[in-house]
């Protein structure tokens, strides 16, 4: 794990607002605070999965997530929502958000569509630099996440990445964000738990 003092300050010099919280409730109850009488965007996030974000936000927001809609143009109105909320698959001390991605929706959100887009974490994603911040986004995080699904992919029976060319891989992009796309605001919520993967 890295550290959260230098990681808020980097991300703060980067030109996010950044905001530190202690659990995934009290992180949760901030942002159905902030966010009330607009449409909401989810990109796959487990973090917002274990803080009960669809839930809380639908109560005075519409709510767009494709993890809870058959809807066949679901992904391209989260896209389109005033506000996106995304997870970080690693985020390095120095500032710089990675995800990676099968479909490109979630990557999407995170530069273009939206007015402001919510990064939330929990700190075991904080990683010392942006080798290990790449080495976990890949073969922690896009790992634990194939290990979901029903496909074939050298990663499922080792747990490590081997950059395969499988039909079924679904890291087929990378992300990082050094900072904000102009004319959207971004927030990254840090919460000071294990949460996500």
């Amino acid at each position: 794990m890295g550290d959260l003092k230098k990681t808020v300050k980097s991300l703060e010099q980067r030109g996010h607002v950044v905001r530190v919280f202690p659990t995934g409730k009290e992180a949760a109850d901030y942002l159905v605070g902030e966010i009330r009488n607009t449409e909401v965007g989810i990109g796959g996030c487990m973090t917002a999965e274990q803080i009960g974000l669809y839930e809380k936000l639908s109560e005075k927001n519409v709510v767009y997530w494709h993890w809870r809609s058959q809807d066949p143009d679901i992904r391209k109105k989260e896209n389109e929502a005033p506000v996106f909320i995304t997870g970080c698959n690693a985020i390095s001390e120095d500032g710089e958000i990675l995800n990676i991605d099968g479909s490109g929706n979630r990557l999407a959100g995170q530069v273009f569509g939206n007015k402001k887009v919510y990064f939330i974490s929990g700190i075991n994603k904080i990683c010392p630099d942006f080798d290990s911040a790449l080495f976990r986004a890949r073969n922690v995080a896009s790992v634990t996440n194939a290990a979901r699904f029903d496909i074939k992919t050298p990663c499922k029976l080792d747990g490590q990445c081997h950059n395969c060319l499988s039909k079924d891989r679904i890291c087929n992009a990378l992300l990082v964000i050094w900072g904000p796309m102009i004319g959207m605001e971004t927030e990254v919520i840090l919460i000071e738990e294990d949460l996500g993967y």
